[in-house]
């Protein structure tokens, strides 16, 4: 190695140790963060929370039937459920109701309910939170992890 070489990887690891701490590296442990290929796939998705929460929810009519106030995730990591708020009313959810997310598509930039009306959606049970975990599980106890 050159006397040059040596000088700049003697520097840059002092920096190293001066900027931030120093931890070794596991074999087989899992990085923090993504991968660069993750990170493509997270480019290429979309952000619920700016596409999707408090959007309203039209019908095949284009009629207004509700608004997405949240997105449920099943222990396993897919999201499951939009929950949707009926009559809403400034700000105010009355009624909201979960739908199994595959029966919602985006067409034409706005979130379609295909077959919804108003008194269809305030039809269905209320969705009620105190009955889901507010907080997740940790991924121990579930047989697949």
């Amino acid at each position: 190695m050159n006397l040059k070489r040596v000088a700049l990887l003697f520097a840059s690891s002092a920096i190293g140790f001066a900027s931030a701490p120093s931890f070794a590296q596991v074999a087989g442990a899992q990085p923090l963060g993504v991968s660069v290929e993750v990170s493509t796939a997270i480019i290429d998705g979309w952000s619920v929370k700016k596409s999707i929460l408090n959007k309203p929810v039209v019908n095949d009519d284009g009629a207004r039937v509700g608004v997405i106030h949240d997105i449920i995730v099943a222990p396993d990591h897919s999201v499951s459920f939009a929950i949707i708020a009926a009559n809403q009313f400034l700000g105010m959810s009355h009624h909201d109701v979960a739908v199994p997310i595959e029966q919602l598509d985006f067409r034409n930039g706005k979130l379609v309910l295909p077959g919804a009306t108003k008194d269809a959606i305030k039809a269905l049970p209320e969705f009620q939170y105190s009955k889901v975990k507010a907080t997740p599980v940790a991924r121990a106890q579930f047989e697949h992890h």
